[in-house]
């Protein structure tokens, strides 16, 4: 297909090399313009000036961008440029409030709107290997589902606009109860003086075992926190999350709890360490871990 990606950070510059080498005509946007001249030079596509420039005549618009401000602006320049019944793809997490917003827009211009947030990090997105929650229209979403496919492992229609922002809002919340388990547990085997690693190899082929545990369990022992899904990405996540449960009042206790930690982990310095250093906020007074170290603190 013809398709336009805009925003190329550390998730989408890959996404959109996987639409290129899959065969699609990608153009790219970025508001960095060296780095769209960077991509369009290492896959072949071309390098738009503007997000409506991108969006001429294009089947299906991607964009991965940063809040939902973005989202509103990105998509406004976009829609009136592309082709009649084309499809907006919205990998950016934000408010479901703003992925209804622009569905009614786009359905308004007479096109359609796809909020599509992913999980599986940076790795994923290298590798191709993202999962992907959606909400829109189902006709919409089958028609984008094998362009998406180009990157992900699965994606799922949760049902209408601003569902599959609800169900990454999910994603997160999950994660900061199993990260925050593990930074505990880690704490309390050292406090212990257990090994690590002797623990991790006990406890990781039982019930305990997670994701978060066999690709993190190591480099939080290790105080190692420079890579992976930055702290200030956590907390805008879990800050969206937490309003909506404001309006559907659903009751997340230990989500709130959290992010008060990740709170206190920016206080250290740590804004852009992984999420897994929740466990330096309970490192004694004067331990030096790698993530501080890194980051100048």
């Amino acid at each position: 297909m013809k398709v336009a990606f805009a925003g190329l950070g550390v998730m989408g510059f890959p996404m959109a090399g996987h639409l290129a080498k899959a065969g699609h005509e990608v153009a790219v946007f970025n508001r960095s313009p060296d780095k769209a001249e960077r991509w369009a030079g290492q896959f072949g596509g071309r390098a738009a000036k503007t997000a409506g420039d991108a969006a001429a005549g294009v089947e299906v618009f991607v964009l991965c961008v940063g809040n939902d401000d973005d989202v509103r602006q990105v998509v406004a320049e976009a829609l009136p440029r592309m082709a009649p019944g084309g499809v907006v793809v919205d990998h950016t997490t934000t408010s479901a409030v703003v992925a209804r917003e622009m569905a009614a827009l786009a359905a308004g211009s007479g096109r359609a709107f796809v909020d599509a947030p992913v999980s599986g990090g940076q790795a994923g997105a290298e590798n191709g290997q993202l999962t992907i929650m959606c909400g829109g229209e189902a006709a919409a979403f089958a028609h984008v589902e094998p362009v998406i496919a180009a990157y992900a492992k699965a994606s799922r229609l949760m049902g209408g606009p601003g569902s599959g922002q609800l169900a990454k809002m999910v994603n997160q919340i999950c994660i900061a109860g199993v990260v925050q388990g593990l930074a505990e547990g880690l704490h309390f085997a050292k406090r212990a003086g257990l090994d690590p690693a002797e623990v991790y190899e006990a406890i990781s082929k039982g019930a305990a075992q997670s994701w978060q545990m066999d690709n993190r369990w190591k480099t939080m022992a290790e105080g190692k926190f420079d890579f992976g899904f930055a702290v200030d990405w956590m907390r805008k996540d879990l800050g969206l999350l937490l309003d909506e449960s404001r309006r559907n009042g659903a009751k997340l206790d230990m989500t709130a709890m959290v992010d008060g930690f990740y709170a206190e982990v920016q206080a250290l310095g740590g804004h852009r360490w992984d999420t897994s250093s929740l466990v330096a906020r309970l490192e004694t007074p004067g331990q030096e871990t790698s993530g501080q170290e890194n980051s100048g603190t």
